[in-house]
């Protein structure tokens, strides 16, 4: 057996986003600019919304979000605590209270029934979580929200390229955020991506990320006048660089081949694991398609060996694999947070690992991963 290890994750980067990189560089202008402005572009027509704001990262797209709906000291906001912790940051950043809501066990998403076991006449928005790629089902947390006159934020921070009953995760949502870490389909080495369909949240979006100024260097450097700006309220540095949008692009334009393969590799693993006791693979909901962005299993309650113990015998055979979602709940920031019974959360955190699964990623490769999980079930 190969001794190379094998990564959870390596981004698809190559020649072509190395070439955009110092073409930006060798233009002058690396800061935010006409990259930018086209990266935006391309990325609302890709999701299918009517704007799209690029910001330093996805947390950044999430704080945004939550200023632009005006939420405050006293409002409460329902998350999963199933999610990464910046999910639940974001709300405290503008002065709100997170609220933990339990998930659907087959999805690790918010259903309409979970927010509703935690929301109270404080509850000022719901923000849902597209897990690992997996998308929520946005239809009826949409008409549930509706019926509660309540914001639906979107975190889809995984979730470029996923779908929800044919269309792409973030059509028609009223605020959305990405992001393009490393461990993304769509990397720009770190950054992210408000969307919305409202023209003047967009505005007023693209005014906080600097620093609440009303004309961007580069609507000053395109006038033939002087420009002096205003700064029209309390704002951010949450800006992009050219660089990092000139990397956007390339990638934006790889991920239909992305998807494929990692779609393709994922049904592989599904396969090959049908048969293996004690697991069950992520797969599509009944309401859309996932992009894969992160392939977990979960572990019966007998499995032979605790979560802990798999992650361990995969590393001494050389496969680089994950704990599954984390939960902020657990964590020291949020030890003394109240918050009602979590148990699908919890069980989903605790028996749960993410395998290997990138673009580049070989047959072989998925054997061997396999090979361990089987070997550790028993079989």
């Amino acid at each position: 057996m190969s001794t190379d290890r094998i990564p959870v994750m390596i981004p698809w980067l190559g020649e072509e986003e190395a070439a955009a990189a110092s073409e930006a560089v060798l233009s002058g202008w690396v800061a935010q600019g006409p990259r930018v402005a086209a990266f935006e572009k391309a990325f609302a027509e890709r999701v299918g919304a009517e704007h799209a704001v690029a910001v330093s990262s996805c947390t950044t797209a999430l704080h945004l979000s939550l200023v632009a709906l005006g939420l405050g000291a006293g409002d409460e906001v329902v998350v999963p605590s199933l999610s990464f912790i910046a999910t639940a940051n974001a709300v405290r950043y503008v002065g709100a209270e997170p609220v933990f809501a339990d998930v659907d066990p087959a999805t690790g998403n918010l259903t309409p029934a979970d927010v509703d076991a935690v929301r109270t006449p404080r509850t000022k928005a719901v923000l849902a979580v597209h897990q690992g790629g997996v998308p929520a089902d946005v239809h009826a947390l949409r008409a549930a929200c509706a019926d509660w006159d309540l914001p639906l934020v979107e975190d889809a921070a995984c979730a470029i390229g996923s779908t929800v009953g044919g269309k792409p995760v973030g059509h028609g949502a009223l605020l959305a955020a990405w992001s393009f870490h490393p461990r993304k389909l769509v990397t720009t080495g770190e950054g992210g991506m408000v969307t919305t369909d409202d023209a003047e949240w967009a505005a007023r979006l693209r005014r906080l990320r600097e620093h609440g100024m009303n004309a961007s260097a580069a609507e000053r450097h395109a006038s033939d006048r002087p420009v002096l700006e205003s700064y029209l309220e309390v704002g951010f540095n949450y800006r992009m660089t050219d660089v990092q949008a000139a990397i956007g692009l390339v990638q934006l334009g790889k991920l239909d081949t992305m998807i494929a393969r990692r779609r393709e590799l994922a049904a592989r693993y599904a396969q090959l694991l049908h048969d293996v006791p004690g697991l069950t693979p992520v797969s599509d909901p009944p309401h859309g398609q996932s992009n894969f962005q992160s392939y977990w299993v979960l572990l019966a309650e007998d499995f032979p060996v605790g979560r802990d113990d798999l992650l361990a015998a995969l590393a001494a055979a050389g496969v680089s694999a994950r704990r599954g979602i984390m939960a902020a709940h657990l964590e020291p920031a949020y030890a003394d947070h109240p918050r009602a019974p979590l148990p699908v959360t919890e069980r989903l955190t605790r028996d749960s690992l993410i395998l290997p699964l990138f673009h580049t990623m070989t047959e072989a490769q998925q054997d061997r991963v396999v090979a361990v999980l089987r070997e550790q079930a028993g079989g």
